[in-house]
């Protein structure tokens, strides 16, 4: 049963199933708006039910049926602003957001960051461009990786989170890791895509990730990737500690880049790696970052880039962000060690203990089965500090999760309920 909306509705076409997801409906209530998320399965998320959040079951993959939504939506509140924290789900919201009439990012622009050979091309000719092939079958990826050195990623045209994404340094690797990525139809939320493949020069250096938003900088987050040969992101620290010339460097960079999409409007994400050559593009997200990063920069320095989200797309304006930090903060995940069932969770407690630490997680429930992907859907919750430096948020973070450890029993491969983005 419904309930009469006294206030505009901020509509979220699906989102995170958890951490900005949540945050989204929390932060648009407090701006004056009811959310309410349209969602083809309801069941995936649990804070809808915790907080209150009204919630439309739809068919968020057809375009007619959440204008029909909205529509209805309309009949009780008027609608103040259309969003999604999703990656998979972003171009389906500026396309709704187009057709109510709402502020929104161009849809071709996000259409071209979305996919990633698309995203590629149109960066080719600028400052950082990294050297790829597409790719829809394994002779030509193998072919590929020839070409471009033998040492090259290998990834999905349409993915999120670090999934599918997998460095492989021989012909054989090659070969595997793209037939097993051409042979999927579908992603992690079910949704049909294109079996199309990326074969990239491989490029090493510290990971980094500037958070914008209407081309505007936030700042820049340091990115920490776990073993290879995948890279699965295991924590950040906002800010990045980078001395003034490569700061600069790397936020042009990501500026030139999103010019270059055509994202003039709304959040972008843009991951960068630091290489000796500069700043290299890897990939331009048009959405905020996942993996808590608004939650740090609104920690370290009072920006709340999912405020500043909601208020640009209901047409309210926001201060320019003071680059200065007040804090440090860093988040570092627990992870799941290998499938199974898990055991046991222990150590929460002397997390706790830590000093400069300000919120333990995990979402690991014993008995639960849990299948690894070496991707986001891996992280079984976390652990966030803050500090007056950066040396010692990080090393809060570090040993929070450090005193923490979960255990697998019974490890095999198993088939778990999906958690996504």
């Amino acid at each position: 049963m419904t309930t009469k909306a006294s206030r505009p509705w901020l509509v979220l076409v699906e989102s995170n199933t958890t951490g900005t997801g949540r945050l989204f409906a929390s932060t648009g209530r407090a701006l004056g708006l009811t959310p309410v998320l349209l969602a083809a399965d309801p069941a995936r998320y649990p804070y809808v039910a915790a907080d209150g959040v009204e919630c439309v079951q739809v068919d968020t993959g057809d375009a007619k049926a959440l204008e029909v939504a909205c529509a209805a939506l309309a009949g009780r509140a008027s609608i103040g602003a259309v969003l999604s924290s999703s990656e998979y789900f972003v171009l389906a919201a500026s396309r709704l957001a187009g057709h109510l009439g709402l502020p929104a990012p161009d849809p071709d622009a996000v259409r071209r960051c979305r996919d990633k050979g698309a995203q590629r091309r149109a960066l080719a000719d600028q400052p950082g461009a990294v050297r790829f092939a597409e790719c829809v079958d394994v002779d030509r990826a193998v072919e590929a990786a020839e070409q471009l050195g033998g040492d090259v990623v290998v990834k999905p045209c349409f993915g999120s989170g670090s999934e599918g994404v997998r460095a492989c340094g021989s012909p054989a690797e090659v070969e595997a890791w793209a037939r097993k990525l051409l042979d999927v139809r579908h992603n992690e939320r079910g949704l049909p895509i294109e079996p199309r493949i990326l074969v990239e020069e491989r490029v090493t250096g510290p990971e980094y990730s500037v958070e914008m938003l209407d081309g505007t900088v936030y700042g820049i987050t340091a990115k920490h990737v776990g073993d290879e040969p995948f890279f699965v992101e295991v924590g950040h620290d906002f800010p990045a500690c980078l001395d003034r010339s490569d700061s600069a460097r790397v936020a042009e960079t990501a500026r030139r880049a999103v010019e270059a999409l055509g994202l003039r409007s709304g959040p972008a994400h843009v991951e960068l790696r630091l290489a000796e050559r500069g700043p290299v593009i890897m990939e331009v997200n048009p959405r905020l970052a996942g993996g808590m990063i608004p939650h740090l920069v609104r920690l370290a320095t009072g920006h709340d880039m999912i405020a500043a989200t909601i208020l640009h797309a209901t047409r309210r304006t926001t201060a320019p962000p003071d680059p200065r930090p007040h804090h440090h903060a860093s988040i570092r995940f627990l992870t799941l060690p290998e499938s199974g069932e898990i055991g046991g969770v222990t150590g929460l407690d002397r997390a706790w203990e830590v000093p400069g630490v300000v919120d333990v997680v995990c979402t690991a429930t014993v008995g639960e089965r849990r299948q690894r992907h070496h991707s986001f859907r891996d992280r079984v919750g976390h652990v966030l500090a803050l500090g007056e430096t950066a040396a010692d948020a990080a090393t809060a973070a570090e040993s929070g999760r450090s005193a923490i450890t979960v255990t697998v029993v019974d490890p095999h491969e198993v088939s778990a309920a999906r958690p996504g983005r």
